[in-house]
């Protein structure tokens, strides 16, 4: 009986202090889930075509994104492919450190009607109508119309990769103490994986390739905001850039014809997402 009285007050304490600790105090062993929309920039590249007869390339190539703008497609399930869209799914390996993977759908479309640089040549025999583009080139303008090239990944450039992303709770910062109601994180990541577009490109009179192919490879890192809600329901605003490498591009049905570029790219990405723990 003394024995029971002297522990009594001991569990009664420890139940108050799990009754007291709050969902959000830790992260360790928590899932997350996101889906979003982005906006995207392009660096200018060198883009290299190579097939049986022909090899050039062409210089500073300007593209741009394909926005959808607010639209309810990013969230019809028959449409999700159309806009530019962001997937993650994250698990918390210790309170601020998470790995997740993440397939970010954007789209590049080279800009037409563009007047560039180009060196190399296009010899391909007269019996096909593609012979309208013979030519040599050294260092002579080109302006890229439809007949001559069209140059998208719009289905999409696919960025496939996984992260490991840091948050730091910083609601004290905003004298908010009821952080099971209110959050406020800073966010940042670093990743790396393979592109998987289907690259939508029309080459002099060739019929495009379109079919997904392993083009290359990306490395990226961003810093973000994530308003969490309730301690399940958040809301994440970030800045990502990186450099992707597509040495391997397929442009035609000839397996010959191929494309090749590098350049830089930054989103702005807001996704709307869930925490828990399973």
């Amino acid at each position: 009986m003394v024995i029971g009285s002297m522990l009594l007050p001991l569990l009664n304490t420890n139940a108050q202090d799990l009754e007291t600790v709050k969902y959000t105090a830790t992260n360790k062993g928590k899932f997350f889930v996101s889906w979003g929309g982005n906006r995207d920039h392009f660096s200018n590249s060198d883009i290299t075509f190579t097939g049986d007869d022909y090899n050039f390339t062409l210089y500073d190539v300007a593209a741009h994104d394909k926005p959808k703008g607010w639209h309810v497609d990013y969230i019809n399930p028959a449409n999700m492919t159309i806009p530019q869209t962001n997937f993650r799914l994250g698990y918390f390996i210790s309170d601020h450190y998470a790995v997740t993977l993440s397939l970010d759908h954007m789209k590049y479309v080279m800009t037409q009607d563009q007047t560039v640089r180009a060196n190399g040549y296009i010899n391909i025999p007269e019996n096909d109508e593609s012979s309208l583009y013979n030519n040599s080139f050294q260092d002579s303008p080109v302006l890229l119309h439809k007949g001559f090239l069209t140059f998208e990944h719009t289905d999409g450039l696919n960025y496939i990769h996984t992260e490991i992303a840091r948050f730091d709770d910083i609601s004290k910062l905003f004298g908010i103490n009821n952080t099971d109601v209110f959050q406020v994180k800073l966010t940042e990541s670093v990743g790396g994986g393979v592109l998987y577009p289907k690259t939508n490109a029309k080459v002099f009179a060739y019929k495009r390739n379109d079919d997904f192919h392993i083009a290359g490879y990306g490395l990226s890192t961003s810093a973000g905001l994530n308003l969490t809600f309730f301690k399940h329901f958040f809301i994440q605003g970030d800045l990502k850039g990186g450099f992707i490498n597509l040495p391997d591009i397929r442009t035609t049905k000839n397996p010959s014809d191929r494309a090749s570029q590098h350049f830089f790219f930054y989103e702005t990405i807001f996704s709307i997402g869930s925490i828990f723990r399973l």
